[in-house]
């Protein structure tokens, strides 16, 4: 299956279980408030496509992978819930995956996604932006997101 065959399968999947609007804003930080409505739906496009492609990018092919997904979620004093998932790829040990989930207008999406319980995904894209966005603000972050969503298809 191409790229963009995955990226058109993946696409509606990832935007309705991923609250990728309330992802954009962890991501951008601080700076968030500072931008302007436009440059929030800009980088909200942006981060969103490039999650799509990156998604994209990681199912390329199937080799007889599986999830196995933990009947009983943790509940976090704030109202989330945390997801633990095992994603067995063919090797000796399984890959931990733990998706911090919200309950937004009575359906509960995605907000973060942890590597072996610990890693978040959402704050190494918070350390890998800010300088990024730092000096050249919302436009420069969109450029990057951009342009690494278009070398994922390549």
């Amino acid at each position: 299956m191409t790229f963009a065959a995955r990226t058109a399968l993946l696409g509606p999947e990832v935007r309705r279980d991923f609250d990728l609007a309330l992802m954009t804003r962890i991501v951008a930080g601080p700076p968030w408030r500072g931008f302007s409505a436009a440059e929030r739906l800009q980088l909200t496009d942006a981060f969103s496509d490039y999650s799509v492609a990156t998604y994209a990018g990681r199912f390329k092919s199937y080799s007889g992978e599986r999830f196995e997904v933990d009947p009983t979620a943790s509940r976090l004093p704030n109202g989330d819930s945390v997801v633990h998932t095992k994603l067995f790829t063919g090797g000796p040990d399984p890959v931990q995956l733990d998706y911090m989930m919200r309950n937004s207008g009575g359906q509960w999406r995605i907000i973060d996604v942890f590597l072996n319980g610990t890693i978040s995904e959402l704050a190494a894209r918070r350390s890998e932006y800010s300088t990024v966005l730092r000096e050249g603000g919302a436009p420069a972050l969109v450029a990057l997101l951009s342009k690494k969503a278009g070398e994922l298809g390549n």
